[in-house]
């Protein structure tokens, strides 16, 4: 079983589906309300553990019911959580989401306890980073916890994934150690930071700054892997009815990762990428949209 440790964030998602989303000052009735767990570490946690990896989460939670609740969730799913903290004094990480009725979505972050990670948490997980196949890093968590997990797994052979989101001008020591960046279009710019939006030159840039494999996201159109060879592959995005994109790129995410563990081609990874976002849109909230193995399977072997 591919072993995954993913270091991230942990939230409570408050979602709200509307027609449209509320221009400034602009007061809209909404249709539905609902809170469900999510977080993007704890999203491609649970990505990951359903598709068929033995998964360690390191991060933290508030001294809240969500705390509570969202700890429950992920040992229900499986998940190895003797790194998971308790913060007291601290309340969780929510996220205030509206949703609209194209399946769009609109994201507000409240860090909470995910605020609180230190290089400390990391050192006390070192081997939980430093024996799984694949570590998985996004940036809702402090980038020097983010810095250390990378160095240690890379220095440890692992493969670095790193999904750089909320997007940030990412320091020179990192780029080095992630095997394979994980980006949607708007991300890519940010974290390039070249401004404009030309595709070659932001991966250019990221690639003089020593980024290994880049993978760009990019919605209903697909997703395009630039190898470390600067070799690039394009493959379409699946058809489907979009309920809600909310948590598609950690379902990507989470089969990347689990495909890369099992010693799939990065190629068939990114496959195994879009199918899982394509199955996560047709489905509302974040983690109860994340399909299984068996799920995943089915539904490429009747696209193939």
């Amino acid at each position: 079983m591919a072993r995954i440790t993913v270091v991230g964030s942990i939230n409570m998602d408050l979602v709200v589906r509307a027609p449209r989303f509320a221009q400034p000052g602009e007061t809209i009735a909404g249709d539905t309300f609902f809170a469900v767990s999510g977080g993007k570490g704890a999203n491609q946690a649970v990505a990951a553990q359903r598709l068929g990896g033995q998964v360690t989460l390191v991060g933290a939670v508030g001294e809240d019911g969500f705390g509570t609740s969202m700890a429950q969730g992920l040992a229900d799913e499986g998940i190895d959580l003797h790194h998971l903290d308790v913060r007291g004094g601290h309340v969780s990480g929510v996220a205030l989401i509206t949703v609209n009725d194209q399946g769009e979505n609109t994201i507000i972050v409240v860090s909470g306890a995910n605020a609180t990670l230190t290089t400390d948490d990391v050192h006390t997980a070192r081997e939980a980073i430093v024996s799984a196949e694949v570590l998985v890093l996004q940036l809702e968590i402090p980038l020097d916890v983010v810095q250390l997990a990378a160095a240690l797994g890379h220095d440890a052979g692992r493969i670095v994934v790193l999904n750089a989101a909320p997007a940030m001008l990412l320091p020179a020591a990192l780029l080095p150690l992630v095997d394979y960046l994980v980006v949607n279009e708007t991300e890519l710019f940010a974290v390039a930071g070249t401004g404009g939006r030309d595709h070659a030159t932001a991966v250019g840039a990221l690639r003089a700054r020593g980024a290994g494999a880049i993978v760009v996201t990019l919605g209903s159109a697909g997703a395009r892997l630039i190898d470390r060879d600067g070799h690039v592959t394009f493959l379409p995005a699946y058809t489907v009815d979009v309920v809600d994109t909310t948590a598609a790129g950690d379902a990507f995410v989470g089969a990347l990762a689990i495909a890369l563990a099992e010693g799939l081609p990065p190629v068939e990874a990114l496959r195994r990428g879009n199918g899982a976002g394509a199955l996560a849109v047709t489905l509302a909230g974040a983690q109860p949209s994340l399909p299984s193995r068996q799920q995943l399977d089915a539904w490429l072997h009747a696209h193939a």
